[in-house]
């Protein structure tokens, strides 16, 4: 800074006045500046900042893939609800591992945040008691319930409930679903809740429960949701239905029942889960459930906003579950939307 003031001939302080924004600069002092932090390529310390003011300006979010396109989806929501607030947003991506959750929880980059957005997969209810910190921090997802710390979820069972619901009242009985998990059925992963709503629906349409309609796969891409589709048709297991846990499983269903010559959803109805952008542009366009994204992203933001300026957490840790709609589209409903 003192070099670019040397250069603008001017003092430090007018030249963080310029990096500042402040408005009692005059236009022709603050032209002066900006050639010199141009000429020089200066940028501001931000951690130098952030101990004068205590504050940096930045939230971190860490989310297990930015691959999935869920959550680079839920990034971008996250980014623009940070802006309104006037933040800026450090992303990192875990990978679902659970030392790499454990590093963002205490690791050196919460220096250059104000607080953190934690969407887990690796941690498990067990490791409720590690994110009792001391810095804002708001817990997404569904892996760790009842924890210290303000929580944003979502309705995955009874989302999963209605969606099987949907399918029934349009005259399905042999509902296939794709993205089961091999894990204990009691751990609270977003697969296992899922299940739980597909159960609940057929309970309540009175269908029996088939095992055989039940596909495990370790990752839900469209590769594993091909895949799932195209061994119920080799096994000649009778399906009119298929529930895809996400939507990119039911994308790579959709393309597996084509190559089948299958039709949707003449022969198999198909509906998938989160409403990814993609869903509205397949053909035929996929029916989905709508998690309410971009609510989830601005009341965490919201949330964690609060807890920043509060300095510290309320006294109690507060749930919060928006609402969720199915959107019906052609892969259900023929002419759908």
């Amino acid at each position: 800074m003192r070099d670019v003031a040397r250069l603008a001939g001017v003092s430090p302080k007018t030249v963080s006045n310029v990096v500042n924004d402040y408005p009692h600069v005059r236009p022709g002092t603050r032209e002066r500046v900006l050639e010199a932090i141009g000429a020089l390529g200066y940028r501001p310390n931000v951690s130098a900042r952030g101990l004068r003011s205590g504050r940096t300006g930045v939230i971190g979010l860490a989310i297990p893939a930015l691959r999935e396109k869920y959550f680079a989806e839920l990034a971008d929501s996250v980014i623009r609800a940070a802006d309104r607030h006037g933040l800026g947003v450090l992303v990192e991506q875990t990978n679902g591992d659970r030392e790499t959750e454990l590093v963002a929880v205490s690791g050196g980059r919460l220096r250059f945040t104000d607080g953190l957005l934690l969407s887990p997969v690796g941690l498990g209810q067990r490791d409720a008691h590690l994110l009792d910190v001391s810095f804002p921090l708001v817990l997404l997802g569904e892996r760790i319930f009842g924890g210290p710390t303000d929580h944003v979820a979502m309705h995955n069972t009874s989302a999963a409930q209605a969606a099987v619901a949907h399918l029934l009242d349009i005259g399905r009985r042999r509902v296939a679903v794709v993205g089961a998990s091999d894990t204990d059925p009691e751990d609270a992963s977003s697969a296992n809740l899922r299940i739980r709503g597909y159960r609940r629906a057929l309970e309540a349409g009175g269908v029996p429960f088939d095992p055989a309609l039940v596909r495990v796969s370790r990752s839900w891409s469209l590769e594993a949701g091909a895949a799932a589709a195209h061994a119920l048709v080799a096994e000649g297991t009778p399906f009119d239905a298929v529930f895809a846990l996400n939507d990119t499983l039911g994308l790579g269903v959709l393309r597996a029942l084509e190559e089948e010559g299958l039709r949707v959803p003449d022969d198999v109805a198909v509906i998938g889960f989160d409403n990814i952008e993609e869903a509205r542009f397949a053909v035929p366009s996929l029916s989905s459930v709508d998690t309410g994204r971009d609510e989830i992203a601005s009341v965490a933001v919201g949330l964690l906003v609060e807890r920043i300026e509060a300095k510290g957490r309320p006294d109690e840790p507060r749930m919060v579950k928006p609402d969720f709609t199915v959107v019906q589209r052609e892969s259900t409903v023929p002419g759908g939307r």
